[in-house]
């Protein structure tokens, strides 16, 4: 099953069981990858988490019914997921911007969101460089937190990671330390699904050959082939936009997997490219 087919049975699954409380393992097994992997996957595809999507198409075909039927407004609050009629109208009205007895009653319009479809398109006119280089392990260290992956939790908090470590001179601090294979800082990715569910943990730090320092955390990248993408134009809608080139447009047309180990997005300094670092096999 290729990687397209992957992603397509997935998104079956869901619209089969968009009723029912599906868990991100269940949706990823159909996809064969990871539970982290499939989300970030998802995410980056679409611009929301798997359960963001869950909740848009739950409240379209909750829209539907209200305006095609005369059930109660508590059975389709339980139907679509609700406890309350409160918690479903504040849901409905934030998705249509209407109450559900305000759209029963006029002509206001609601909003649809539709059913996904994976899709390759055909482009050629932005080539991607890449290069392949071979890794030995090596030694990062830095500060970590770790986040939930499912409600979008670490694509909020990371940025704010990121500033902290500015303001606090951390990111000073681990450029001077930097004396390992990859210059500059570090942005990893490390999924945590194994030892807590639904966790990623990030870290911010750089290659460093000695002692951890104190105040600082250590961690080991494992030996890999990387495909290693250069970053180009204004940060961060660079860095994002390239991240989903990769997912949606690379791995659909080369013959390499993901190898399942941490990403890396590496920061060198002034003057220099940011770059996508991603494990490979």
């Amino acid at each position: 099953m290729n990687w397209i087919e992957s992603l397509q049975k997935a998104i079956q699954y869901i619209e089969e069981h968009l009723l029912e409380n599906v868990t991100i393992e269940q949706i990823s097994a159909q996809a064969h990858i990871s539970p982290f992997y499939f989300q970030r996957t998802f995410t980056l595809l679409t611009d929301v988490t798997v359960f963001e999507y869950i909740r848009r198409r739950r409240l379209t075909l909750a829209a539907h019914e209200l305006l095609q039927s005369d059930h109660k407004i508590i059975d389709l609050a339980h139907k679509y997921g609700y406890d309350t009629p409160e918690s479903f109208s504040k849901a409905f009205r934030r998705q249509h911007g209407i109450a559900p007895s305000e759209a029963r009653k006029s002509s206001n319009s609601v909003k649809s969101y539709n059913r996904l479809v994976i899709q390759v398109s055909l482009k050629g006119a932005e080539p991607m460089n890449y290069k392949i280089v071979e890794q030995a392990a090596f030694t990062l260290v830095g500060i970590k937190q770790a986040f939930s992956y499912v409600d979008g939790e670490n694509l909020r908090e990371i940025p704010k990671m990121w500033q902290e470590a500015y303001s606090s001179g951390t990111e000073d601090r681990l450029l001077e330390l930097n004396n390992g294979a990859i210059r500059g800082l570090l942005g990893v990715c490390v999924d945590q699904t194994e030892i807590e569910e639904k966790q990623m943990e990030y870290w911010i730090g750089t290659a460093f050959d000695g002692e951890t320092p104190e105040g600082l955390s250590s961690i080991t990248i494992p030996a890999s082939k990387w495909s290693v993408f250069e970053v180009q134009g204004p940060m961060p809608e660079s860095i994002q936009s390239l991240w989903k080139q990769i997912v949606s447009e690379w791995f659909p047309s080369n013959p390499y997997e993901h190898a399942g180990t941490p990403e890396l997005e590496v920061y060198p300094g002034p003057h220099h490219a940011p770059q996508i670092w991603i494990p490979i096999k």
